[in-house]
């Protein structure tokens, strides 16, 4: 487990020394989230009706913007071919990176969206409910943006054809996500469709980590 920390540290230092792409991923969001309510115009009812979807939308392209650098720039260099050859289970090192970019991104993205719920006039449950809606969504987009970053590595419009991979793949958890708020609005309680959303994660973190080792290896070869 050592070994996995220093990978996860080393991808945050990484981060850290480049602030502008995680600006890049947050400003995104936020710019993507309050246009909507200049097109749409201030109808109270209008924003918190569409809110939840524009919000997990917003989020989900914003997540995507730094997916295709996960592996790119360590096959560029050469430390991709370690990661395969290093004691570390080529598994948990792909678990390592996702992680690192859901602490860059995901997480990030889920703090910031009480504040852009407020924009769209949702109560304090509904602000309650996105949170941790996005709380355990977000994890799985990284998993799954991981495996479209590792199976489009070092093809030519990559970006276009991992989009095109993932954004099928993430539809439940934008289904889910956009759900558990609605139907708290409705009168329904959330519960089912959070636990739908946290299996959806369970389901993403037991295969997606073999799915994208067993991708990285071919890319290496």
């Amino acid at each position: 487990m050592t070994r996995f920390r220093h990978l996860v540290a080393r991808d945050l230092l990484t981060a850290w020394r480049r602030p502008g792409d995680v600006l890049l991923v947050l400003a995104f969001f936020l710019l993507a989230a309050s246009l909507f309510p200049l097109g749409v115009g201030p109808e109270p009812q209008i924003l918190q009706r569409i809110g939840p979807g524009v919000l997990w939308v917003a989020a989900l392209f914003a997540a995507m913007l730094s997916l295709d650098r996960l592996f790119a720039e360590d096959l560029v260099d050469g430390s991709l071919e370690h990661l395969v050859l290093a004691p570390l289970p080529l598994e948990l090192a792909a678990l390592a990176k996702c992680l690192a970019h859901w602490l860059t991104g995901g997480l990030p993205l889920t703090l910031m969206s009480p504040a852009l719920g407020l924009l769209f006039g949702l109560d304090g449950s509904q602000i309650a409910v996105l949170a941790v809606s996005l709380l355990l969504g977000t994890p799985s987009l990284s998993l799954l943006g991981g495996l479209g970053a590792a199976l489009t590595l070092g093809a030519r419009r990559g970006g276009a054809l991992m989009s095109l991979l993932v954004l099928p793949l993430a539809v439940p958890v934008l289904i889910f996500g956009v759900g558990a708020v609605e139907a708290l609005a409705g009168g329904a309680g959330s519960s089912n469709a959070l636990v739908l959303l946290a299996a959806f994660f369970l389901v993403a973190l037991a295969s997606t980590p073999w799915a994208i080792a067993a991708a990285l290896r071919q890319a290496v070869e």
